[in-house]
C-alpha cells in the first residue's frame, strides 16, 4: 500500500470532518443557542431512551466526566435536561431529557439532517452510497487493526 496515499486520504477525511463540524457549530448556536457538544449529549440521551448515567454519557461522547458535567450544567440551566441521583447509589447521577428538552431535540435533529443534506447536496445519491460503503469498510479495517 502507498503510505503517502493513505496519509493524504486520512488528512482529507479529517479536513472534511472539521469543515462540517465548524458549519454545524455555527448553525446550532445561531438557530438554537446550543453548542455541538450539547446537541451530541441530547442525542445520546435520546438514543438511550431519554436518560442515562453520567459515566455512560462520558464514554459515549469520548470525553472526561468533567467535560460532561459542564455540558449537563448548561443544559440543566436551560431546562433541557435534569440530573437525579440513582436510588441505589446516590453518588451516581442519571441525566434525563426534560419534556421541553425532548421537544427541542426533535427540532434540532430535523434541522441537523437538513443541514447535512444541504452540505452534501451536490454529491449524487449513487456517489454518496458508494462513499458510505467505502467508509464502512474503512471503519472495519481500522477496528481490526487497533484490536
Amino acid at each position: 500500500m502507498d503510505s503517502e496515499l493513505a496519509l493524504k486520504t486520512w488528512f482529507r477525511m479529517l479536513s472534511n470532518t472539521a469543515l462540517i463540524e465548524h458549519e454545524l457549530r455555527t448553525l446550532f448556536v445561531s438557530e438554537f443557542k446550543v453548542t455541538l457538544p450539547q446537541f451530541d449529549l441530547m442525542a445520546a440521551l435520546h438514543y438511550a431512551g431519554g436518560s442515562e448515567k453520567m459515566s455512560a454519557l462520558s464514554k459515549w461522547m469520548k470525553v472526561s466526566n468533567g467535560n460532561i458535567t459542564g455540558v449537563v450544567d448548561r443544559l440543566e440551566r436551560d431546562g433541557l435536561v435534569e440530573r437525579q441521583p440513582l436510588p441505589e447509589d446516590r453518588r451516581v447521577k442519571i441525566i434525563s431529557l426534560t419534556e421541553a428538552g425532548a421537544e427541542v431535540f426533535e427540532r434540532m435533529a430535523r434541522r441537523h439532517k437538513e443541514w447535512i443534506s444541504g452540505l452534501l447536496a451536490e454529491i449524487s445519491e449513487e456517489n454518496l452510497e458508494q462513499l458510505h460503503l467505502q467508509l464502512v469498510q474503512v471503519s472495519k479495517t481500522i477496528k481490526r487493526n487497533i484490536q
